[in-house]
């Protein structure tokens, strides 16, 4: 991970991620957060101060060193116990099978590098009970908007770390193994259509993934 992933980016994406729109959409997506959370790909920590009472403790996962001192500092403001871990998403997790009541991502699944197998790790750290909150954008149903976001992927993803404009989100869940509860998928107010189709849903582990 080179310079500018890890002190241009963090900045970056700070001032990209934090409008008021974007705020909301987090804390709606993080209330029936409960119980042990890991949160993949936190980031600087933007989602922290959204978590409800509900959770008992928070472990951060992202795999940018740049992103950590940020990160460490907004959990040790908040009232739930957190700690930080530097890993990728896509990788075996470093955690134990069925450890976790809920597992978070908002705006990951477009960066990891192997979606699926990132996936499949979440499932695998999840309690049998345990809940996938998911707030991604990705690829849009309009086929005129499709087009844009194949011909900008590929500077989207040198400029934001990887992000990928044109994954099939609910697709890439439910073929998972995942159910979606509660999904809605839709426009994000005031961002440009081809990078703000977004899919906020609860998921939750009931079938073995598809080939």
């Amino acid at each position: 991970m080179g310079w500018y992933e890890r002190r241009v980016l963090p900045i970056l994406l700070e001032k990209m991620m934090t409008g008021a729109e974007t705020e909301r959409l987090r804390k709606d997506a993080l209330k029936p957060a409960r119980g042990r959370v890991l949160e993949i790909g936190c980031g600087t920590g933007l989602n922290v101060p959204h978590y409800p009472a509900a959770v008992t403790h928070l472990v951060g996962l992202d795999p940018n060193a740049g992103m950590e001192t940020i990160a460490r500092r907004r959990l040790a403001a908040a009232p739930v116990k957190g700690e930080f871990v530097l890993g990728r998403g896509d990788n075996r997790l470093p955690f134990e099978d069925a450890s976790f009541d809920t597992v978070v991502t908002t705006f990951v699944l477009c960066t990891v590098g192997d979606a699926e197998h990132a996936l499949s790790e979440i499932r695998r750290v999840l309690k049998p009970s345990g809940q996938y909150l998911l707030l991604e954008h990705g690829l849009a149903p309009d086929a005129a908007v499709q087009r844009w976001q194949r011909r900008l992927n590929r500077v989207n993803r040198l400029a934001l770390g990887g992000c990928n404009l044109n994954r099939p989100i609910a697709r890439l869940v439910v073929g998972a193994g995942f159910t979606l509860q509660a999904s809605n998928e839709f426009f994000q107010a005031g961002a440009p259509k081809f990078a703000g189709f977004t899919t906020s849903a609860i998921a939750v582990a009931t079938s073995s993934p598809t080939a």
